[in-house]
């Protein structure tokens, strides 16, 4: 900005104004070599009596609004285009500006036609069919990882805390009651599918959101690949199979693999049917194991104790700590829902919440003490399928056969819940540019993206191959990952409050209830450690080569201006055909990937708050070309400093081309559709602020991104 601050008085006058030296040398300057942007003064307020006394000094704030503002612009080619050179000289040796430095940016002024609206609020209606899922519908994909995991926590959680072990279940299990809440305000606030990595997008660094997206992955691959080892190795427990149980595995992997191709809406209703049915087992299971239990008293609950009770007080604790934090395994799978949270009816989250929770706090109690009670502890810890021993032990033969062919149907549904949470994840990932839109392909009947499936399941099958198909590796890391996404959602909303305070949510956490969440995490965290340091080596190795993975398809361009640049080293290869034509695809390849645009949705003319929002999208996108969209509804809706900041903005970022478009629409979600229609931009690649808790739209319909406050 210029601004004389000191004046000598009027040369000459001019309608009635004075015209200052300084005024005068500003013009003839701009004839030379640059360009001057004019700000005025409303028209009301364009009084020349108002203008300070050249003997006063500086002008008062209130004198300096009705003064002229002078922007001074670099000359821009008046054919438009042209390239925003710099003084700054090129890395590369052998690369011309065209590819360091990106053209001048323009002013469009855009009208949606009938064919654009019409895409918009079709699209926006597809947005609200997806939520097909009701409370029970939603709770079954989640509730058979969740309620069949006692077929492989049990056992874990007695071989450390022994009798004792009832009470380390039903403690793991109560402390949910810290997450509810989080998850309850988290999914009203982002109702986005993909969580958290897509919470984590919305309030922090696409950075930060990645590693959670490693976390994620991780996390289903192990969901999937222990329900479906476990379901095998039970299996293998009861007959002969004429193959290895890693061969059981793959088979369960490969059948619900078919299963999830059939479209979320009939793989939920499946998995309905699977979770009654496991539900009502295990309802069976108690009434005949309380029965055996009332008919033959409490002598093996006696017997049992007296063997498994720790010698001191200090024993006593640290075996209930020890099987508290092996017994959150018996909760995985809670950890999937609002993966899913896009295809949830509105206000249905809290129900399906409670609906996996309570049934966890009964089922992993109650069988525990039934376990205890009729069960020597001897056979529990030897490591046999425990509950269809108790099975037999309760009703008979029968009733084991009944609880194997349970333990392998409910296992399997997890298998299934892994793949469909892992399925809304990498479309997230995809719709961000992070991994090929390849994964966004879809059956054209069952709208299954068959692409993300198969590519999961390969993906879980070279998690299982690597362990070299041990369930034991598998499940330690498991305990890890699981406990690492769990507090991924109390740290999400701490950064939500901090960062998007005023974002619309019908519930409000405690900030204490918060802060317990992240350090019953740590806590919980650092046990599982010292029960077994195998397990952070495990998890280790798996989350740093995912991480390593998104790191390099995220920073793409960046990794392959590094291989340009060792490549330009070498005059030699420029001079050979073949490896010159390496040279010339690589940055054709880079330019094609800069081009990509993104876009940034405005509502202001504050240059500070137009810079920090830019200087987001040359953080964490990887584009040449940024689209500014203000949706105005007239002339007077347009901020008045918006065009000249516009371009000071694109002369500060030589890099990038910064177009300013203004929409003569209203902001609201079919039109931002309507526009990503017409620009072929994704609305997961438009960017906003924050809206204020009067906001009237679901920021799901609308599928931008938050970044600023």
């Amino acid at each position: 900005m210029s601004l004389p601050l000191e004046r000598q008085g009027p040369e000459t006058e001019k309608d009635g104004a004075p015209v200052y030296e300084e005024e005068q040398e500003i013009t003839q300057a701009s004839r030379h070599d640059s360009q001057w942007i004019a700000i005025e003064p409303p028209q009301s307020l364009r009084d020349r009596s108002h203008f300070y006394s050249p003997s006063a000094g500086l002008p008062s704030f209130r004198e300096s609004q009705f003064d002229v503002i002078l922007r001074r612009q670099r000359m821009r080619p008046k054919e438009g285009g042209g390239l925003k050179l710099t003084a700054l000289p090129s890395r590369f040796l052998n690369l011309t500006n065209d590819f360091e430095f990106a053209g001048w940016g323009s002013l469009v002024r855009l009208t949606l036609d009938k064919e654009d609206q019409k895409a918009g609020e079709e699209s926006l209606q597809e947005i609200r069919r997806q939520r097909v899922l009701g409370q029970f519908t939603a709770s079954a994909l989640a509730g058979n990882a969740v309620l069949g995991s006692v077929f492989y926590a049990l056992p874990a959680v007695v071989a450390v805390s022994s009798v004792y072990s009832p009470i380390s279940l039903f403690i793991a299990t109560l402390v949910l009651f810290l997450w509810r809440p989080v998850m309850e305000e988290l999914g009203s606030a982002l109702p986005l599918s993909g969580a958290p990595y897509t919470y984590i997008l919305n309030v922090s660094t696409k950075s930060f959101a990645l590693i959670g997206a490693a976390l994620l992955l991780l996390d289903f691959a192990s969901t999937s690949v222990v329900s479906a080892a476990t379901a095998a190795s039970y299996l293998a427990g009861e007959v002969a199979l004429p193959f290895p149980p890693f061969v059981g595995a793959i088979f369960v992997l490969t059948i619900f693999t078919i299963v999830s191709l059939s479209g979320v809406k009939e793989s939920a209703r499946i998995a309905l049917v699977v979770l009654l049915f496991h539900v009502g087992t295990m309802a069976v299971l108690i009434i005949s194991s309380s029965i055996h239990w009332g008919k033959n008293g409490i002598g093996q609950l006696r017997e049992n104790w007296h063997v498994g009770s720790a010698p001191s007080a200090s024993a006593v604790a640290r075996e209930i700590f020890n099987g508290f934090c092996l017994g959150m395994l018996g909760l995985t799978g809670f950890e999937c829902t609002p993966s899913y949270i896009g295809r949830i009816k509105t206000g249905q989250l809290p129900l399906v919440l409670r609906n996996l929770h309570m049934p966890a706090i009964v089922l992993n109690s109650v069988i525990m003490v039934l376990v205890l009670a009729v069960v020597p502890l001897e056979t529990v810890l030897g490591g046999a399928n425990v509950l269809s021993v108790l099975a037999e032990m309760a009703a008979g033969r029968w009733l084991r056969m009944w609880i194997v062919v349970d333990a392998i149907i409910v296992l399997c549904g997890g298998v299934l819940t892994g793949i469909l949470s892992a399925c809304e994840l990498l479309e997230q990932l995809a719709l961000h540019r992070v991994i090929p839109k390849l994964f966004l392909r879809a059956l054209p009947r069952t709208k299954s993206p068959y692409v993300s499936v198969l590519s999961f399941i390969a993906f879980s099958g070279v998690l299982y191959a690597s362990a070299g198909a041990n369930l034991n590796v598998i499940s330690q890391m498991f305990s890890l990952v699981w406990l690492t996404v769990m507090s991924l959602f109390p740290l999400t909303l701490l950064l939500l409050k901090f960062n998007r305070g005023r974002l619309p949510r019908d519930s409000r956490t405690p900030l204490a209830i918060v802060v317990a969440a992240i350090a019953v995490s740590a806590v919980v965290f650092a046990g599982n450690v010292a029960v077994n340091p195998a397990t952070a080596g495990y998890f280790a190795a798996y989350f740093f080569g995912i991480v390593l993975v998104f790191t390099t398809t995220q920073n793409k361009i960046h990794l392959l201006r590094w291989v340009y640049w060792t490549y330009d080293q070498y005059p030699c290869l420029h001079a050979r055909k073949l490896t010159k034509t390496w040279g010339t695809k690589l940055v054709n390849l880079m330019t094609s990937l800069k081009r990509q645009p993104v876009c940034i949705l405005v509502k202001t003319d504050e240059i500070n708050h137009l810079f920090q929002m830019l200087l987001y999208v040359r953080k964490n996108e990887e584009t040449s070309c940024v689209k500014m969209v203000l949706f105005s509804e007239g002339e007077e809706g347009i901020p008045s400093e918006l065009e000249a900041n516009a371009k000071i903005l694109d002369e500060a970022f030589p890099e990038i081309t910064i177009d300013l478009v203004i929409v003569n629409a209203a902001f609201e979600p079919s039109n931002v559709i309507a526009l990503s229609h017409r620009l072929q931009i994704s609305t997961s690649l438009m960017f906003m602020t924050c809206p204020g808790p009067h906001f009237t739209y679901s920021i799901a319909e609308f599928g931008t991104r938050i970044i600023s406050l």
